[in-house]
């Protein structure tokens, strides 16, 4: 995609959602923006005033539509190039005319995925970082993802990092006055000195920038929740209550799910991911074991552990598998509408479920079938204070349970946060790779050559937040997230 974004063509696309609608915007940016409108529509309006014209095919003279046209001279677009936009009916066949005509037009194509967003990076409309912000909020669904992903289009992670870059390029001219003037050396040792002092306080501040707990990852991507516990507690059923539609498979028949099953919620703006998962239990078939694996495996990927439990069961509670005593657990006992009395539903002393079949198994035979380990349950989430009673049949109890889990992912993504989080991997690998740069500087006690390269490939790595300094695979693997049209 990168070459041919640089090259001389037009382009075009359908801005708008595909499909029928009321009005479709197809976009075009390049030197034939202008020639396409009088192509189409005859002469050009004013810029930025929208005009009713006729479009016609220009090869045929056929009506395609009537629609708005507007005109938007470079430099001052979205792209940095001449742009125009055709507002028409958002029909598939006047659509598909539209895009057929541009098409026929001399140097004119349809874009990639995400070019227009590329030529603006490549005329300094936006940096990398911001092009990501504008990915994140086309692909926003909730309140909270939108005022994150708004935050880091209009700059703030750039600005951020461009400050940072800006006080080690400082520090490096420092270290390179020092190297000029080596011959001085109470001139060079204390140039030395203020390079350290500056790349030490720096070095603070973007360790404090990166333990922020992942919260920007976590909201751009969604707050994980795994729904665990026994075979045949309600698992599904809960999940099918918070979705409110049927997502899941329910059945009386214990260790109905054999794989996780995910849905995701708006929860007060915060983008949640729900999982039903397997059943713990001791395992007989491949398949179970596996589906218990995959269990295990997405409870040590969650932000958040629901252990359900049957609040009608006489049996005592399974025990909760040790590793989830690391993880943050909401206990809930699910069929509450199934009994009168909570008073025992909760046994001091929790063991573990007895196997699906009849006949005793020695340790032995456990552990062949796979059986999760399992310890007793942190003694903080033990009685009934700290469970939650619902019942997904009747829907009692499931306010409480979703406030609680709101709580929980808005005390994990909504604490104190400085301008310009970190939301990708990227951005967090970069700073990663600043930092150790500047220890090394920092460790470094000769060769005083060497700590200016440090210098120079920590601020390398806070360029290519911006994309100051970046691979062309990398600016590919960004844009290519943009849908055709942006």
């Amino acid at each position: 995609m990168a070459s041919t974004s640089r090259s001389s063509d037009t382009i075009f696309a359908l801005s708008s959602a595909p499909g029928r609608a009321g009005v479709a915007v197809v976009r075009i940016s390049g030197c034939k923006a202008e020639p396409a409108i009088n192509a189409l529509a005859g002469e050009t309006p004013s810029p930025r005033s929208a005009v009713l014209r006729s479009l016609k095919d220009p090869k045929t003279g056929t009506l395609i539509d009537r629609g708005l046209v507007l005109w938007f001279p470079s430099p001052g677009t979205f792209t940095g190039e001449d742009t125009a936009e055709f507002q028409v009916h958002g029909g598939r066949a006047v659509i598909a005319a539209l895009l057929s005509a541009l098409e026929d037009l001399p140097n004119c194509r349809l874009a990639e995925p995400g070019e227009f967003a590329m030529r603006a990076f490549e005329n300094g409309k936006l940096d990398l970082a911001q092009a990501e912000g504008l990915a994140d909020l086309i692909d926003a669904e909730t309140e909270a993802q939108r005022k994150q992903a708004l935050d880091q289009a209009e700059g703030s992670l750039s600005k951020r990092s461009e400050t940072w870059r800006s006080r080690l390029i400082e520090a490096m001219s420092l270290v390179e006055a020092a190297i000029d003037f080596s011959d001085e050396a109470d001139v060079s040792d204390k140039a030395i000195s203020q390079a350290e002092s500056r790349i030490e306080a720096l070095k603070t501040e973007i360790s404090s920038h990166l333990d922020d707990g992942h919260r920007g990852e976590i909201l751009r991507d969604g707050f994980r929740v795994v729904l665990a516990g026994a075979p045949n507690v309600g698992k599904s059923s809960l999940l099918n209550a918070l979705a409110r539609r049927d997502v899941a498979i329910v059945s009386a028949e214990a260790g109905t799910t054999r794989d996780t099953i995910e849905v995701r919620l708006d929860l007060q703006g915060i983008p949640v991911i729900v999982t039903d998962t397997a059943g713990l239990r001791v395992a007989t078939g491949e398949v179970e074991q596996e589906g218990i694996r995959r269990t295990l495996a997405r409870t040590r990927e969650a932000n958040l552990v629901v252990w359900v439990e049957d609040a009608s069961s006489t049996q005592s509670p399974q025990t909760v598998p040790g590793e989830l005593n690391e993880k943050s657990t909401l206990v809930v006992a699910n069929k509450s509408d199934l009994t009168t009395s909570t008073a025992d539903l909760v046994a001091d002393e929790r063991t573990p479920l007895p196997p699906p079949s009849s006949s005793r198994r020695t340790g032995s035979d456990h552990a062949s079938a796979g059986t999760p380990p399992v310890t007793s349950l942190d003694s903080r989430l033990r009685g009934n204070d700290e469970q939650i009673q619902v019942s997904a049949k009747t829907g009692s109890g499931l306010d409480q349970l979703i406030k609680a889990i709101a709580k929980q992912a808005s005390e994990l993504t909504e604490g104190e946060r400085a301008a310009g989080v970190i939301t990708q991997a990227r951005h967090r690998r970069h700073l990663t790779d600043c930092q150790d740069h500047m220890r090394q500087f920092l460790e470094r006690r000769s060769d005083i050559e060497l700590r200016a390269e440090d210098l120079r490939l920590a601020a390398d790595a806070l360029g290519r937040i911006t994309g100051r300094i970046d691979p062309e695979d990398v600016l590919d693997q960004v844009f290519r997230r943009f849908c055709i049209g942006k």
